[in-house]
C-alpha cells in the first residue's frame, strides 16, 4: 500500500511538472528574460516642412485699409508657379482700386509703391534683391478711385540657388484730398505681405 501511494504521488508530481512546462511553453519566454533579439523601436517619419505660397492658385485678392480708404488689390503672375525657379525672372502683376468711406467726392492718388523682398532657404535667410519702386511720374500721383485703377508689373530677378521662398512686403503710399476742391492732401499708407514658394 505504501509503495502504491508513493507511486501515485510520483505520477501526480510528474503530471503537474509536465503541465507546467506545457503552460510555460505556450506562453513563450518571460518578457524580463528577453530572447536575445532587440525589439525594433518605431521611428517617426521625416518631417516635411510645407512652404506657404499665397500664389499657389496663380492669383490672390486682398482688401487693405489705409485710414478710411479701402484698397481692393489683385496679385497674379503670367509665369506658372512651377516655373518660379530661383534662376528665372519672375513677374508679379498687381492691380488696385480704391474706395472711400463717407465719400464726399475727394480724389485718391497713389504716389508710390515699394516692394521689399526677403529670401529664405532651408538653412535660413539668403541675400535678397534690391527693392522695387514705382514712384508716380505725375503730381500728386495716379488716380486710383473708381472709375480709375492702377496696374503694374514688377519683375523679381534671379535669386540664390538655395532659395525656397520669397516674402514681399508691399507698401502703398496714398494721398487723399481733404475736400473735393482742396489742393491739400492727407497721406495714408497701406501695407501687404506676400509669401511665394520657389520651385526646385
Amino acid at each position: 500500500m505504501k509503495n502504491a501511494a508513493k507511486h501515485g504521488s510520483r505520477t501526480a508530481a510528474t503530471g503537474l511538472a509536465l503541465a507546467s512546462v506545457l503552460l510555460l511553453g505556450g506562453c513563450g519566454a518571460a518578457p524580463f528574460l528577453g530572447d536575445g533579439a532587440a525589439t525594433p523601436t518605431p521611428t517617426a517619419p521625416g518631417q516635411i516642412t510645407a512652404v506657404d505660397n499665397d500664389l499657389a492658385t496663380g492669383s490672390v485678392e486682398r482688401t487693405l485699409a489705409a485710414g478710411n480708404i479701402s484698397l481692393a488689390v489683385n496679385y497674379w503672375s503670367d509665369l506658372p508657379m512651377d516655373q518660379w525657379t530661383a534662376g528665372a525672372n519672375k513677374p508679379l502683376n498687381l492691380s488696385l482700386l480704391a474706395t472711400l468711406a463717407n465719400d464726399e467726392g475727394q480724389r485718391i492718388y497713389l504716389s508710390k509703391v515699394t516692394v521689399v523682398a526677403a529670401v529664405s532657404g532651408e538653412d535660413g535667410s539668403l541675400t535678397a534683391p534690391a527693392s522695387l519702386v514705382d514712384a508716380a511720374s505725375v503730381a500728386p500721383g495716379y488716380q486710383v478711385k473708381a472709375p480709375y485703377s492702377y496696374s503694374q508689373s514688377f519683375v523679381l530677378p534671379p535669386l540664390d540657388p538655395a532659395a525656397t521662398s520669397i516674402s514681399l512686403a508691399i507698401t502703398y503710399e496714398l494721398l487723399l484730398q481733404t475736400t473735393p476742391t482742396s489742393a491739400e492732401y492727407a497721406k495714408q499708407t497701406a501695407t501687404d505681405l506676400l509669401t511665394i514658394a520657389i520651385a526646385p
